[in-house]
């Protein structure tokens, strides 16, 4: 299953509720994407922003503000504010990690080139700015850039640690907080904040969203090795071929005897990869049951994220987004 399935999963629950504010959201992101003088960019922006994603994190923004009973307009603004940020680390993220296929299409970089993704994504950085400013709220903008910085470092970090196998759990556990929780949090957080919540409610939607987004990644790390290419838009593989250290293979490191860490070591560290290496790789988590434990890591920030909803009060969004902590998860099998 994929969060890009058209039955009546949580996460399409989710949407048909806030059709009306999603439809201003788009509306939103379509005009502030355009460019007079540099054509490039909407033609770029389009081809990511216009591939099927299900706009998420947007909705996280317009689910909090309206579980905390607002009732403006500035929740449209944060929610293209969080999706133009999303937008740009993954033109980015593409580019870095010489990707060639997103959301089940050819990347940015690929059709274009590196320089017009990177140049794009820095595009789209500063619209996000121009609109998190509009609100006029300074504790939501502090929330939205400190989260723009958080993403920053948590891809860097991920840079220096992804192909080193001392790379621990606790480390992995920061990349994640930092390139993918970091922007749920805020945009859980931002939507209460706009609300005027108060600050148990305020805690508890950024708590809500930090294990949301924790469990999230950990499933699409699961994914990777155990979905299929048209459930996660992307080569299924792709990390193990990126040489990237995630849950996993950090698990399945943990219990090799040396031979298994040697292979490790050629695979992830060197590089060198040959043909049956990815199968060989499976064989060892399954003897570890790598796998299990990464599902029940990923079980475990799901609850935690159900948890914090009971701080708030009762709503049917409120059901609607501990239906979907619990779909993040399920949809690996």
């Amino acid at each position: 299953m994929s969060l890009d399935e058209t039955a009546q999963k949580p996460h399409d629950r989710l949407g048909a509720y806030l059709a009306c504010d999603l439809e201003r959201v788009n509306a939103l992101i379509r005009e502030r994407m355009a460019s007079e003088h540099a054509p490039r960019i909407p033609e770029v922006t389009a081809h990511l922003i216009e591939a099927g994603g299900k706009r998420l994190r947007p909705m996280l923004t317009l689910a909090a503000a309206r579980l905390c009973g607002y009732d403006g307009d500035h929740h449209i603004r944060l929610a293209a504010t969080v999706e133009f940020i999303h937008t740009a680390t993954l033109l980015h993220d593409d580019v870095v990690d010489e990707s060639r296929q997103r959301r089940g299409r050819p990347t940015a970089n690929l059709l274009w080139d590196n320089k017009s993704s990177v140049l794009v994504g820095d595009y789209l950085f500063a619209r996000a700015f121009q609109l998190m400013v509009e609100p006029g709220s300074l504790r939501v903008l502090e929330i939205l850039s400190n989260a723009s910085a958080t993403i920053a470092e948590g891809e860097v970090l991920q840079l220096t640690a992804a192909q080193d196998l001392r790379t621990d759990e606790g480390t992995y556990l920061k990349v994640v907080r930092g390139k993918t929780a970091a922007l749920f949090s805020a945009a859980t957080e931002a939507g209460a904040v706009l609300a005027g919540a108060d600050d148990t409610e305020v805690e508890a939607l950024f708590t809500y969203g930090d294990a949301l987004g924790i469990a999230f990644q950990i499933a699409d790390d699961l994914l990777d090795y155990g979905g299929t290419t048209a459930a996660i838009g992307k080569n299924v593989g792709d990390d193990f071929r990126e040489r990237k250290l995630t849950l996993p293979v950090i698990k399945t490191v943990a219990k090799a005897d040396e031979a298994e860490r040697a292979f490790w070591r050629r695979v992830i560290e060197k590089g060198d990869q040959r043909e049956g290496d990815l199968e060989q790789a499976l064989r060892l988590m399954a003897r570890h049951r790598a796998m299990e434990a990464t599902r029940d890591d990923a079980l475990g920030w799901a609850e935690r994220a159900k948890q914090a909803l009971v701080a708030l009060p009762a709503h049917d969004l409120r059901d609607m987004l501990a239906d979907l902590a619990d779909y993040v998860v399920a949809r690996v099998n």
